[in-house]
Formats: C-alpha cells, sequence, structure tokens
C-alpha cells in the first residue's frame, strides 16, 4: 500500500504552519487536528492528580502549540471547570490565548430550564477560559426535560451579541440535527459543528447517514474518542486490559478481537515510516473527513497524535481498515453524563 503525499504539514506535525480546514460554515479555520482535554483535571474516569499532574498537561499543551495546534476542546463539567481554567493558565503563560479556538459545552442539568440557565453558564465558562466571547459552544448533551430547540434557542442572542461565534451539537443524532438546523437557520445562524463518537470501532455514523449528510450540508463532525478510550492504540491486549472504568466497557473478548485490527495496522504502519497505531487511526478519521480531538495528558502522548499530521492513507488503506474494523463495531459508548465529584 503506497503512502500518498502529504498535505504539507511537514514531518509528523513539527512545523508551526499547519493548514487548516473550515469549522463547518462557521468561516472559522482550526488545526486538522485537535487536542480533547476531558481528562484535564476529571479525577473520577482518568485519574487527574494521582496519574497525571499539571505539569504533565502543561507539557502536552506546550507541545502541541509549538507543533501548530489551534483547536481546543473543552467542556463546563471537566474536571468541574478546571479544564477550562487550565486552558486560560497555559495560554496566558505561552502568550498563545487569543490564538486559539476553543470550543466549550453546555450542560443541560434537569435543575437547568430556562434561557438564563445557559447564558449563565456561559458567562462562568468565560471567565474559567479568560475569553469575552467563545469560538464554538456546543450543546453537550440533548437531555430532557427541555427540548433541543429551546437550547438553541437561547443560543441566538448569544450568536448576535458575539459572544458565541459558532452553534454546535454534541451527541446528537440525524434527526436532531435537522431539528437544530431549522431553529439556526431561521435566525439565520448555521449549524457549524456536531460533535459525535467516531472510532475504527465506533462508525456507526458512517453507516446510518450522519456522516454523509453533515457532509453534504458542510457541517464539520469533530470526532470525540478517536483512539477508542486508548483501545486503538496498541497498549492494551488479553493479557494487558485496562485497570480502570475501561476494563467493563471493553471486555476481554473485545481485546482478543482486537488483536487482528492492531496487527493490521502496525503493518500499515510500516509502509508510513513506521506509524503507530494511533497515528494510523487518527489519520483513518481525518481521512473520512472528520476532525479527531484526542486527549492528551503529557507531552509523550501529545506528540504522539503529532505523528498523524502531514501525510495521508492511501484509498486502499483506509479500505483495508475498514474491511478489518467492520467485525469488531460497538454500540455507542454509554458513560453517565452527569459527572462526579471524586
Amino acid at each position: 500500500m503506497a503512502a500518498s503525499a502529504g498535505q504539507g504539514e511537514g514531518s509528523g506535525g513539527e512545523s508551526r504552519s499547519l493548514n487548516r480546514v473550515p469549522l463547518g460554515p462557521s468561516g472559522i479555520q482550526v488545526s486538522p487536528l485537535g487536542l480533547g482535554t476531558w481528562a484535564w483535571g476529571d479525577r473520577f474516569f482518568w485519574g487527574y492528580g494521582r496519574t497525571y499532574q499539571d505539569g504533565d498537561l502543561e507539557g502536552a499543551f506546550r507541545r502541541a502549540v509549538e507543533a501548530g495546534i489551534t483547536f481546543f476542546d473543552t467542556a463546563e463539567v471537566y474536571g468541574w471547570g478546571r479544564s477550562e481554567r487550565l486552558l486560560q493558565a497555559f495560554g496566558r503563560k505561552y502568550e498563545v490565548l487569543d490564538d486559539l479556538v476553543i470550543a466549550t459545552k453546555f450542560f443541560p442539568y434537569p435543575w437547568r430550564l430556562t434561557s438564563g440557565s445557559l447564558q449563565r453558564a456561559l458567562a462562568a465558562s468565560l471567565r474559567r477560559l479568560g475569553r469575552d466571547a467563545v469560538d464554538l459552544y456546543y450543546l453537550h448533551w440533548p437531555f430532557p426535560p427541555r427540548s433541543v430547540e429551546t437550547w438553541f434557542r437561547a443560543m441566538v442572542p448569544l450568536l448576535r451579541q458575539g459572544k458565541i461565534r459558532a452553534a454546535g451539537a454534541s451527541n446528537v443524532n440525524l434527526a436532531q440535527v435537522k431539528r437544530i438546523q431549522a431553529v439556526l437557520e431561521d435566525a439565520g445562524y448555521p449549524l457549524a459543528a456536531v460533535q459525535v463518537e467516531f472510532n475504527l470501532v465506533r462508525r456507526e455514523i458512517e453507516f446510518n447517514g450522519f456522516l454523509e449528510y453533515c457532509k453534504e450540508q458542510g457541517i464539520a463532525v469533530v470526532a470525540y474518542s478517536p483512539l477508542a478510550s486508548g483501545m486503538l492504540t496498541g497498549k492494551y491486549t488479553p493479557e494487558n486490559p485496562p485497570r480502570d472504568w475501561r476494563r467493563r466497557a471493553y471486555p476481554r473478548a473485545f481485546l482478543e478481537r482486537l488483536q487482528r485490527l492492531i496487527r493490521l495496522m502496525n503493518e500499515i504502519g510500516q509502509d508510513y515510516g513506521g506509524k503507530t497505531p494511533a497515528q494510523i487511526a487518527l489519520n483513518w478519521v481525518m481521512a473520512k473527513g472528520a476532525i479527531p480531538i484526542p486527549g492528551a495528558k503529557n507531552e509523550r502522548q501529545a506528540q504522539s497524535n503529532l505523528g498523524a499530521l502531514g501525510w495521508s492513507l492511501s484509498p486502499e488503506a483506509v479500505d483495508a481498515l475498514d474491511r478489518a474494523s467492520e467485525a469488531l463495531q460497538l454500540g455507542a459508548l454509554t458513560l453517565s453524563p452527569f459527572p462526579r465529584r471524586a
């Protein structure tokens, strides 16, 4: 499988002059790979404060911005606001805060019932981020009791005021996307982006028409968990399973079946100068037209993510990965969306 030409980003994403991709029809341009910050401050799922510290996260941030990464994804519930505060602190320290494209999210807790709830949540996020406006503001989950229409109508005045540059929706289905579009378009705004789980073992959006619809509409698809919570790195095997919540989400039987795909990813990686399974997995997401936002808890992980830039999988390699992953498909990973203090 011959390697195809890169995109002018340089080997392994070392250059600060990365190509940019559009964030849907918003007019905002972002790096083709982002950085997700769910783990920044999260003790319950990721062990913040035990297995990694703020200094490790700073190393991940520094390495990413040195390489030209501009797109950072956070949320008010990540670390109970700590993720947003760390983004501000690191951005100010390295004098790049104004250069970043930051996405954050509104969480529709059941006690949040009015548009004022969203306005107050945004104001709090902006204080933590040290910003007058956020580049992309998502509805984090489409939960009752209020409809998705309620929350996007609440975003419209904030779009008009310039406090939100673009509106997005996370964890939504195709029917909800169309309902959200109707609200925003009636007010004269596009739906800029949708954020959904998308990786080699969770390809539902490819099979149900969601991905194709977004491409037709020009909506950016932002892929969270592009490495399947680390399962596509090759680190975990039946003999070496994850030792946290992921052990139940990805049981031994799945890890046994996964090894065939990991072997193929290693083989393909050799055709591209020794790329790792993780880098193959991220490049596959980009080949599908989505923007991956892998997490990074330290400089080493950030550096690994950057190795997905500057080259492109051939159509033959993408097809081989598609075929090998078809028998591994899992349903959506259902974690409790309500964060718990730990």
